[in-house]
């Protein structure tokens, strides 16, 4: 009865312990696909494969980014920490593209000025394009937001066009605290939960689009179907948004049915071919409670597959339903890029377009944290067309594919999950299970046999005199890394 109690006691304690780092396993899987440890959505879900990078404060030090990858980063407040270099090494015939999302911590506060601006610069200091820029504006609500640069060839372009080292540069921007500002305490310093005052992390994408095998126009089309186009109806079909850009759910044409919170983003991918035509409008629901007015209470924001801006539209919030439409937007065509309005430029290759809603958080404080109905209205017409002659691929290689049908159920994210993303969410736990799991199998394995190492044994049946009982102790177990003071890897 005493081995028996004993073994049954030890099977318990693993057990216990097993229970709890499992735990916490699963806390940080889903932590990392933008779920926080209660349950609730994250502010963002950052790409599964991105690499951490650390942006350099100077050119000299500067990290180099590859084409097709996706990187994770922080900058700090204005001023000093508050602009950031990465380095490109370029060949003189691709267009380069490189986009940073910029995701406020929770619970800092934003004002309508803050923002993120990036660059693409040569060797001199001068810029390839003009720079993009993104500010929170009039819904004064923390989500992420994204700028682009770009360094183009061919066309119209006469600075950049060589191949050599460049520069990513990537601002804040934004007054910051002042004795005057709501992030300012009385004494004139700054608030620590404000925008200013803490860190911003970054997602960066660099894609490399190749030159053409043959040259085309250089104008963009002049003549196009302009009209605000009529708002599908029909039967929603239901959808969960993702948390980022990389766990977009798809949606195909039709009429989709989703919950949004405030403070909450969701994001949207929509396949849209060469010379097609795209639309989209997002309608909030009523609320079943409160009273009052939020100015810019939801925000609808349309990206290209770089994840370049192309346009936006807001609308206020009483409680009672309120809609938003995008303005008409060109086909896609190679020749919008030569264009100098966003909304036409930005429509310059086939590919997933981004669908980015955003409902402030200060609808939460008049009628309560929701969720609120969110519909979305998605039109695609047009037949699609075959693109222009690359002479190579681009990267990453399937950037400007269009792989999903029209129900929005092929390829990326199906879209039953939950706002992360249940495929990804579930791949995640997958890899990380693996990977961790294996850890914790090894640990245990090791705590068991030192535990049995270290008690002697009790043999239920009679042992000789001159029988070994208690095994010569084997080494202790090698401490797992968090314990050699080495941070844990993700």
């Amino acid at each position: 009865m005493g081995v028996r109690t004993e073994r049954r006691r030890a099977r318990t304690w693993h057990g216990r312990v097993f229970t709890v780092v499992a735990a916490i396993a699963l806390c940080g899987a889903l932590t990392s696909a933008g779920w926080a440890a209660d349950g609730t959505p994250g502010p963002y879900a950052f790409a599964e494969d991105a690499t951490a990078v650390r942006g350099a404060e100077g050119t000299t030090e500067s990290a180099r980014l590859e084409a097709g990858h996706t990187y994770r980063s922080s900058i700090g407040p204005s001023g000093r920490g508050g602009r950031l270099y990465y380095r490109l090494e370029l060949d003189a015939a691709s267009t380069a593209y490189v986009s940073a999302t910029a995701v406020p911590r929770t619970g800092a506060s934003v004002s309508y000025s803050d923002g993120l601006k990036v660059s693409l610069q040569d060797g001199n200091g001068r810029n390839c394009s003009s720079s993009g820029s993104a500010h929170f504006g009039a819904t004064q609500s923390p989500h992420p937001i994204a700028a682009w640069a770009a360094r183009e060839t061919g066309g119209k372009q006469y600075a950049c066009q060589t191949a050599g080292t460049y520069y990513v540069v990537v601002e804040r921007s934004g007054a910051g605290p002042s004795k005057a500002s709501p992030g300012a305490t009385p004494g004139g310093t700054a608030d620590p939960t404000s925008s200013a005052s803490r860190l911003w992390d970054l997602e960066i994408g660099y894609v490399s689009e190749p030159g053409l095998k043959e040259a085309r126009s250089t104008t963009a089309p002049e003549t196009w179907d302009s009209a605000t186009p009529e708002a599908l109806g029909g039967t929603p079909r239901h959808r969960d948004g993702g948390a980022g850009f990389s766990t977009a759910t798809t949606l195909g044409q039709g009429v989709w049915r989703d919950g949004i919170n405030p403070g909450q983003t969701r994001f949207y991918k929509v396949p849209v071919g060469w010379g097609q035509q795209f639309s989209a409008t997002a309608d909030l629901g009523s609320s079943s409670g409160g009273d009052g007015y939020v100015g810019t209470a939801l925000a609808l924001s349309l990206y290209n597959p770089v994840r370049g801006f192309v346009d936006d539209v807001g609308s206020g919030y009483d409680g009672r339903q309120r809609s938003a439409a995008l303005a008409a937007v060109p086909p896609v065509a190679y020749e919008n890029r030569y264009a100098l309005s966003d909304r036409v430029s930005g429509m310059r290759f086939a590919g997933s377009y981004y669908l980015v809603v955003h409902l402030a958080e200060q609808v939460a404080d008049r009628f309560g944290d929701g969720p609120l109905g969110l519909t979305l209205r998605v039109r695609v017409t047009g037949a699609a067309r075959s693109g222009p002659a690359y002479a190579g691929r681009p990267l990453p290689h399937d950037v400007f594919d269009v792989a999903a049908g029209a129900d929005g159920t092929a390829g990326g994210s199906t879209g039953t999950g939950n706002g992360a993303g249940r495929v990804t969410t579930m791949k995640l736990l997958a890899v990380g299970g693996i990977g961790l799991g294996s850890l914790l199998v090894l640990t245990l394995g090791a705590w068991t046999v030192a535990a049995r190492r270290r008690r002697p044994i009790r043999a239920p049946w009679p042992v000789s005199a001159e029988a070994e009982t208690v095994p010569a102790p084997l080494p202790a177990p090698e401490p797992a890394p968090w314990d050699r003071g080495r941070p844990r890897s993700r």
